[in-house]
């Protein structure tokens, strides 16, 4: 199995975990919603000892996921579920959710998907993180999330930067009130909501 490499989690793990320790802090049990290479998981779930970190993904990144769980070796890392946002979902209920630059590789439809999953499967009073870059009034917050943007684009063009205020829409549709909106390093953000 191989294990993918991402030098983006790298960076942002430290910056990330300091939020989340007081996010999760109550939680006991955490879907995170495409762990992509499986970085994140071993490394917030070995910090965060009190957290089953059930991982997920689109069959392709399980091979990266499980080479990493295997690795690390953590009680508390679950092998990954295979998850089309606009698929079958988990049962939950969980008491966290957490992903990590999903929103701007996401089809707008499946960012609408995933609110409504996150909706069903998270437990009253639980919190949602969602760490990526965002505009905000239909701006950029920076030149370089601008080029970021059209690269994406160039790539897919169901690829882009999403509105802060749009995601925020359909959170509060599926009974999640914001809680927090965090200025992260690298001109990211992470935004995170209460399941009311």
């Amino acid at each position: 199995m191989t294990r993918e490499f991402s030098l983006a989690c790298e960076r942002n793990r430290d910056p990330i975990l300091a939020i989340l320790r007081d996010a999760f802090s109550d939680a006991r049990s955490v879907l995170e919603i495409g762990s992509g290479t499986g970085q994140h998981a071993v490394y917030f779930a070995e910090r965060m000892p009190h957290l089953s970190w059930q991982t997920s993904d689109l069959q392709g990144n399980h091979p990266s996921i499980l080479a990493w769980r295997r690795e690390a070796a953590l009680p508390n890392v679950l092998p990954p579920l295979a998850l089309d946002v606009g698929g079958t979902w988990p049962a939950g209920p969980y008491d966290a959710v957490f992903s990590a630059n999903t929103c701007h590789i996401m089809a707008w439809e499946q960012v609408a998907a995933m609110f409504a999953g996150i909706g069903r499967v998270l437990r009253t009073g639980g919190t949602a993180c969602i760490y990526g870059p965002f505009n905000y009034g239909g701006k950029f917050t920076s030149p370089g999330n601008a080029q970021f943007d059209a690269a994406l684009r160039a790539q897919a063009a169901h690829m882009g930067i999403r509105d802060a205020e749009a995601v925020g829409l359909f959170a509060n549709e599926h009974g999640l009130a914001l809680l927090a909106d965090h200025p992260m390093p690298a001109n990211n953000r992470l935004l995170a909501w209460r399941r009311t």
